[in-house]
């Protein structure tokens, strides 16, 4: 990266295009694919926050609300996955926690978790889906 960088700033950088052979495009990503797995490990569960922020979200079910989790970071806990551990929005996985950081219910704007629970308390102990 850097020797990339020296060489733009030199004028000495030289682009390869991409060979048109082996190409492949992905497919849209489906709604169903959105849907936070409670069951896979905390990492899985953070890398699929992060990939799928702001648009179109990872997102899972609490009371029958929608809510995006748009940012997460691993937290030092464990329990049954999809369960809520604090009266945060720690969330255990299939292997350890995730805390989420900022998220965002249907039709209202992005938010940071304590302002969200400040209108939504969620209790240890409640189940995600």
């Amino acid at each position: 990266m850097v020797r990339t960088l020296g060489a733009l700033e030199r004028g000495s950088l030289q682009l390869t295009p991409q060979p048109d052979e082996g190409v492949t495009y992905a497919a849209k990503i489906d709604k169903n694919e959105t849907r936070i797995d409670w069951s896979k490990a905390w990492k899985a569960v953070h890398d699929h926050c992060r990939g799928l922020s702001p648009f179109p979200g990872a997102w899972f079910e609490l009371g029958g609300m929608r809510v995006k989790a748009l940012r997460s970071e691993r937290a030092d806990w464990s329990g049954k996955p999809g369960t809520t551990l604090d009266d945060g929005l720690t969330v255990a996985c299939g292997n350890g926690a995730v805390r989420l950081l900022e998220v965002q219910r249907a039709g209202a704007k992005a938010m940071k978790a304590e302002d969200f629970l400040r209108g939504t308390p969620v209790a240890a102990g409640t189940a995600l889906s």
